[in-house]
């Protein structure tokens, strides 16, 4: 089955390794076979993962796009302990991704690393009330 995409004026997705950007009018297209999609609201880039649960992001973003996912696990794990030894109360966020990645299902983890991301914006806006 066949994946309809429907892209904005000027919106890029990457489909595999490469990043197309759609012209000034709106486009719908469809994509057959099997190959890593993100729309731009999922992309993140170095410059935009500017806190530890965004870089997690960045890593399993990269982790889904590579071919050998293997070369960003010790990146991966490293910002994972890193993490967890700042906020153990995330430790059931950290286990859905590390489940999801141990399935390889690497699309799945990117969503419940959006669910740590907003996890963590919660913890530092709680620390500025106090």
């Amino acid at each position: 089955m066949a994946l309809k995409v429907e892209l904005k004026p000027n919106e890029r997705i990457i489909i595999g390794s490469v990043v197309i950007r759609n012209d000034e009018q709106r486009t719908r297209f469809f994509i057959e076979g099997d190959a890593p999609i993100l729309r731009e609201k999922d992309i993140l880039t170095a410059a935009s993962a500017d806190t530890p649960a965004k870089k997690i992001y960045l890593a399993i973003q990269l982790m889904y796009l590579e071919q050998d996912p293997t070369h960003e696990h010790e990146v991966f794990f490293e910002l994972v302990r890193d993490f967890l030894q700042a906020a153990p109360s995330a430790l059931p966020h950290v286990h859905e991704i590390n489940n999801c990645i141990l399935s390889s299902e690497l699309y799945k983890a990117l969503k419940a690393a959006k669910k740590l991301i907003a996890y963590e914006a919660e913890l530092i806006e709680n620390a500025k009330r106090v």
